[in-house]
């Protein structure tokens, strides 16, 4: 198994408190909808909830874009780019454009 986490502590902090304030904001659209909430309010929620994940996805790619970048390149290029734990660009391209 190859190790893709996140080594910035930073990005990790970052995109774990984007995730929180999505969760919290997930909840509130919860509770508007079980209690009959106005339907363009909710629905605005929703909107700053999807925004709230959008984010934190696209702070994760660009920090594997980062570590791409920063690690130090093997002698071989194509042993870099296959390299356990690190993500080729096609793969990076793929991940981006789950969320887009």
């Amino acid at each position: 198994m190859t190790d893709r986490s996140l080594h910035d502590p930073q990005a990790v902090k970052k995109v774990a408190n984007r995730l929180r304030r999505a969760q919290g904001q997930l909840a509130a659209v919860i509770a508007a909808v079980e209690g009959g909430g106005d339907c363009r309010q909710v629905v605005t929620q929703l909107a700053a909830v999807s925004s709230a994940i959008d984010r934190a996805g696209f702070a994760i790619i660009s920090t594997a874009m980062k570590q791409c970048i920063t690690e130090p390149d093997a002698e071989d290029a194509e042993t870099s780019a296959n390299a356990p734990g690190r993500l080729t660009v096609e793969e990076l391209e793929k991940l981006f454009l789950t969320l887009a």
